[in-house]
């Protein structure tokens, strides 16, 4: 069973949301969308930052971010206290994020990366479990590190 999704986009990857929110609606995994909502150009971290909090307070257990690279929204992300951003554009990588680091946001770039294999990473993402073990006092270590407060 799937939980909640928070998902955003910039006007460079409002498309491949697109395309992901019909995965989501196919599989009836539920999901909010924090924007952008048309391909009319805006600023990554304004989306970013909804997603991120989601995650963050416990309201969405993953989520979803695409720009034109994935790299300037999981920046954004990752200023955010617990969450922990990967850009992903291969099977091991997200594989890997999940198994040791718990990554819990994907970021994709709607530049970089085809719809169908995104879908197929996103589907991997969302089943992979997180080993803990040794792993889980690594991500404590970096859940531990200081970090300000995000101001957007």
């Amino acid at each position: 069973m799937y939980g909640a999704l928070a998902l955003g986009s910039d006007h460079a990857g409002h498309s491949l949301k697109e395309s992901l929110k019909v995965l989501l609606e196919k599989r009836e995994i539920p999901f909010q969308d924090f924007g952008c909502f048309s391909a009319d150009s805006c600023d990554y971290p304004d989306f970013a930052v909804g997603v991120a909090k989601g995650v963050q307070n416990g309201e969405f257990l993953q989520g979803v971010l695409c720009c034109g690279s994935g790299v300037g929204m999981a920046i954004v992300a990752n200023r955010f206290h617990g969450v922990r951003a990967v850009v992903c554009n291969d099977m091991h990588t997200a594989i890997m994020s999940r198994r040791h680091n718990d990554a819990n946001i994907i970021c994709f770039g709607g530049r970089v990366i085809a719809p169908e294999y995104a879908e197929e990473l996103l589907e991997i993402f969302m089943n992979t479990p997180f080993e803990g073990g040794r792993h889980q006092r690594r991500v404590g270590k970096m859940d531990d590190l200081p970090v300000g407060e995000a101001q957007c």
